[in-house]
């Protein structure tokens, strides 16, 4: 399952300059409004030192990180819900992505022209946030039309239910708040919101763009913007792109980990950005490990083994028998899947055991 996450933002925010430090795709990146047109689609793996480890040890025949697909989405403006700009375009793009990656501009400079006029993120933030709010309010009044007749005066529980549901989203987007700030307990409710592909029920990341000087520490902008979503549990990411996409040119790994400490960084804004976005989406990674291949797999934190091995192969769900597992630190311990056994350091494991972040599995089944 390969994780998508949609950069969106006002014109001129740095969205192009993130892509293109982020992705294997070039994008134009240009000083006017709407440079992005058709979504730039690319894709960059997820950083993960286990799979070189792994790699020291199995001396496979090759190595497959997890990767992320990123989408650079044209710059939204005011009255894009009703088709202005680029609206309807964007709102098409965005729906089919699994996260925004939502960027504001953090940074002053007057060589680079605001569509606003003036640099003030928590504004920009409010005009994007308003205009999904009002795409999604035209989707739930739609629906509601649909349903309305058939859950007041049928007896199709499903349609009551999803009916009560519409009536909630509608509450909350007409005060000006996103779809994600209603929650549901019960996976039934849960499954029937998923099909509504509300654009503001997406898992959202701020990532404040900011100039160098400010990349460690963050400066006044972000801090209104830390401000401004502390009730959204949102998670906020301070990025140079600027000086990132000088950094993704460097050659070798040595002289870009020396340019990143040298702004004051422990690792690029882009794995801190890749990382978070997996956080962000309640995903992990488990391993498998043999002469052939090292690989990392992505799979949802809480799955069980059949789930795990379904990410595989779906023969491999529905035919499962067992998991064999290595804890990642007992297979760097022993030097091989032979010692672990050995040492009775692997498990098999049934239909109930839940998946742990840099596991090292290997699936029996039967289909």
């Amino acid at each position: 399952m390969a994780l998508k996450c949609g950069i969106v933002g006002l014109p001129n925010v740095g969205k192009s300059t993130l892509f293109n430090c982020i992705s294997s795709g070039k994008a134009q990146s240009a000083n006017f409004p709407f440079c992005t047109i058709e979504p730039n689609i690319g894709s960059t793996i997820v950083p993960d030192e286990r799979l070189q480890i792994l790699e020291k040890i199995v001396k496979p025949a090759r190595v497959v990180p997890a990767t992320v697909e990123i989408v650079d989405i044209a710059g939204l403006v005011k009255g894009a819900s009703k088709g202005e700009g680029l609206g309807n375009q964007f709102l098409a793009n965005i729906r089919e992505t699994d996260a925004i990656l939502h960027v504001l501009r953090c940074f002053d400079d007057p060589n680079i022209v605001h569509v606003d006029g003036s640099v003030n993120p928590v504004r920009d933030k409010e005009i994007i946030d308003t205009e999904l709010q009002l795409k999604d309010l035209e989707t739930i009044e739609n629906r509601i039309g649909k349903v309305q007749k058939q859950a007041q005066t049928g007896g199709d529980k499903t349609a009551k239910k999803l009916y009560e549901i519409l009536l909630r989203y509608r509450d909350v987007l007409i005060q000006g708040k996103s779809a994600r700030t209603v929650t549901f307990d019960n996976a039934e409710d849960a499954k029937l919101v998923k099909e509504l592909f509300l654009l503001t029920n997406k898992p959202v990341m701020y990532v404040c763009n900011v100039d160098e000087n400010s990349a460690k520490d963050g400066n006044a902008y972000v801090e209104q913007v830390r401000k401004a979503v502390q009730e959204e549990n949102a998670q906020i990411l301070v990025i140079a792109a600027k000086i990132e996409s000088e950094i993704a040119e460097l050659e070798s790994y040595e002289e870009r980990q020396m340019f990143i400490e040298e702004i004051g960084l422990q690792e690029s804004g882009v794995v801190r950005l890749i990382k978070s976005a997996y956080a962000l989406l309640n995903l992990e990674t488990f391993l498998t490990a043999g002469p052939q291949e090292v690989r990392a797999w992505t799979y949802n934190k809480g799955d069980k083994a059949p789930q795990a091995a379904g990410v595989i192969h779906s023969d491999f769900e529905k035919g499962f028998i067992r998991a064999e597992v290595i804890k990642f630190d007992d297979y760097v311990k022993y030097g091989s899947e032979a010692a672990c056994r050995t040492a009775g350091k692997l498990g098999i494991e049934g239909k109930d055991y839940v998946v742990q972040d840099g596991d090292i599995m290997h699936f029996l089944f039967n289909v």
